[in-house]
């Protein structure tokens, strides 16, 4: 019954070895340019309002953010297709950083991106809401929170069916909106065209009066303060090169086709809105978005017997950006799990946030990003203006690191690569513009709250190096102890076939420690000596995030597996016992062990299963959450049909 409901709500279980499996999760451009891209494009809803405010009395000088903002959108989008081009297994920001900067680097970009993906999530979702309660009465604002939770709720069920399932949901509003504000912003501009010839000329004007009055320094605070402000616009154009791992092959050039679609597309739409904001003469009217107020005056002449369309049309548009704020939130869903993945194969975070669940999605990952959320929204009281401060550090924060890796990436293989000057000076340009906006943005909004931002992430920070201790540590010792076994390598000369299956069996539960399983084997000798006339070996390779996407690690994970397989098997043939395995590979391990350990039951019908617990000389808390997970759940499981299972310690 409860994989009924279960294959009901999430799904039918796939296949991980079926090569359809592979080519059906796996998004083409277009699809990644929807899901992936989206988190940028929705910074067009309100980054250029940010940066044209921030101009203040002095908006004639917004022609040149409309160039700013279009200049480093494709810098930024043309060095990160080097990122795609270098690593055409996804990681992103965190693997540039990791391989070109070293781990520590790496650990910091991971956890900046992580926070900043809570952050889309939450920012993107209280947006979302308070454009849908600007609609209702005023007594419903006090459940805005328990509305964001249950739409973050119902993102992260979408995402725990399948990342090109979520996408497909939301495919018709962000398709609506991109129609929607590409024919305003044409239209706008076309019927506003004899304007466009003044703006440089005003530009210029304006710009020799305040030089003349106050200097060139004030004209470039101001500048760079509303450049900064407007930074939001550019978050997102790294989700393409952190996901190249999902989409179609080829990787890299879906990767590059995508990310040129997302930077055309989020250009034209910040640029143009600012274009618009100049050409219109838009003032800030209480109660609207600038967005809202430039396509009211954009369509008050829309106007047929009587009819204002404008009224009718302006909601519908501005229903669609509250609708792509939502697709940008799942952007986030799709995106952080997969650094936290990454993450958690470098040890930095838990290894479970590495498996995957039986639709081949990264569960964990997928949770923890709606319950970070959830809680950063009852925190912050979902405030979009708290979260606008927060907001967008971090993400610089790893475009810079990252263009700074692979700036030094070219200098350092300038003899190797043709080509290593141009994509060195794109690089480094890249560096000095995202450089440029984290320093002017953490010193415009740290007071403001920026400094919680770093401090979160800098939680973050100490909780990978924790987590990466404990491991350390648990590696070393084992080694340790897996050097007590290595005289029990042995080759056997004669192997038994002949086997008595209603003789007692001890069957044992191991993983891909060769110590584990050898340690619980001379238990069951010492406790038990002579009783056992056969043992099996249960075995689940576990596919996770990364021998799931890349082949290379898949094909070690088995060979390293049937060496250890093979070296109980001779040990116990040396011994006069016969000995077989049982192996199995799965995203979900319990279920695949389960699958086994009855196959066990049927073939060897006296059989009494042993597993291995790791006993720590400082246990705490967080080797309990690390540790031991498997074997206590198998043991309940055959408990409760009737079975022995026997956990035996294993001192590390």
């Amino acid at each position: 019954m409860f994989f009924k409901i279960r294959n009901f709500l999430f799904g039918q279980k796939r296949d991980p070895f079926d090569k359809e499996t592979r080519k059906h999760i796996s998004l083409a451009a277009f699809l990644a340019w929807v899901g992936l891209g989206a988190d940028g494009i929705s910074s067009s809803c309100y980054g250029p309002e940010e940066g044209f405010i921030a101009l203040g009395v002095h908006s004639d000088l917004a022609i040149y953010l409309v160039i700013a903002i279009t200049l480093t959108i494709f810098i930024i989008s043309y060095a990160y297709t080097q990122v795609i081009e270098l690593f055409p297994n996804g990681g992103g920001g965190y693997r540039v950083a990791t391989k070109l900067l070293g781990r520590h680097a790496g650990l910091v970009s991971g956890s900046a991106l992580i926070v900043d993906y809570v952050l889309t999530i939450s920012i993107s979702i209280a947006a979302a809401i308070d454009a849908i309660f600007s609609f209702l009465p005023p007594e419903w604002q006090k459940a805005k929170i328990v509305f964001a939770a249950i739409l973050i709720c119902f993102l992260a069920f979408l995402n725990l069916r399948g990342m090109k399932e979520s996408i497909k949901i939301l495919l018709p509003v962000f398709l609506g909106f991109i129609i929607t504000h590409f024919a305003l912003i044409v239209y706008g501009i076309v019927a506003h065209r004899y304007g466009l010839a003044t703006l440089i000329p005003q530009a210029v004007a304006e710009t020799g009066e305040m030089k003349n009055a106050f200097g060139w320094v004030f004209i470039l605070s101001i500048f760079l303060k509303a450049f900064s402000m407007g930074a939001g616009t550019y978050t997102g154009l790294e989700a393409v090169s952190n996901n190249v791992n999902t989409l179609s092959e080829p990787r890299d050039r879906t990767g590059k086709l995508t990310m040129f679609m997302v930077a055309i597309s989020l250009a034209f739409m910040a640029a143009g809105i600012t274009l618009l904001y100049l050409l219109w003469g838009v003032a800030k009217v209480e109660g609207q978005t600038l967005n809202a107020t430039t396509f009211y005056i954009l369509t008050e002449t829309w106007n047929y017997n009587d009819i204002e369309f404008g009224n009718f049309l302006v909601p519908i548009v501005m229903l669609f950006e509250t609708g792509l704020l939502v697709v940008a939130a799942n952007a986030g869903f799709l995106a952080g799990p997969n650094v936290i993945a990454n993450m958690a194969s470098d040890e930095w975070m838990p290894k479970s946030f590495s498996s995957l669940s039986s639709r081949l999605v990264t569960k964990n990952g997928i949770l923890f990003m709606a319950i970070a959320a959830i809680i950063t929204l009852i925190i912050t009281g979902g405030s979009v203006h708290v979260l606008v401060v927060l907001y967008s550090i971090n993400v610089f924060i790893t475009f810079s690191m990252s263009l700074l890796g692979l700036t030094i990436y070219w200098l350092r293989n300038r003899r190797r690569k043709p080509a290593w000057k141009s994509k060195m000076l794109i690089s480094f340009v890249g560096f000095i513009v995202c450089f440029g906006i984290l320093s002017i943005t953490i010193f415009e909004k740290f007071y403001e709250g920026g400094w919680v931002t770093l401090l979160i992430t800098s939680i973050f920070i100490a909780f990978g190096l924790l987590i990466k201790n404990i491991y350390r540590r648990f590696r070393l010792h084992l080694s340790q102890k897996e050097n007590e076994f290595l005289d029990y390598n042995v080759v056997s000369e004669v192997e038994i076939t002949e086997v008595d299956k209603e003789a007692p069996t001890a069957a044992i539960i191991v993983d891909q420690t060769f110590g584990s399983g050898m340690n619980c084997l001379l238990e069951i000798k010492k406790l038990f000596p002579g009783i056992f006339k056969n043992f099996i070996f249960v075995m689940v390779g576990e596919v996770d995030f990364n021998n799931f996407r890349e082949e290379k690690r898949w094909r070690e994970m088995r060979s390293k597996t049937k060496m250890i397989l093979r070296k109980y098997k001779n040990y116990c043939n040396a011994n006069g016992r016969f000995a077989k395995a049982y192996v199995g590979y799965d995203a979900d391990i319990v279920e695949k062990m389960t699958q086994l350990t009855n196959r066990v039951v049927r073939d060897y019908p006296n059989t009494v299963f042993f597993g291995t617990k790791f006993i720590f000389d400082n246990e705490n808390i967080f080797t309990q959450i690390l540790f031991n997970h498997i074997p206590y759940i198998m043991q309940r499981r055959l408990h409760v049909q009737g079975q022995n299972m026997v956990i035996l310690p294993m001192k590390i």
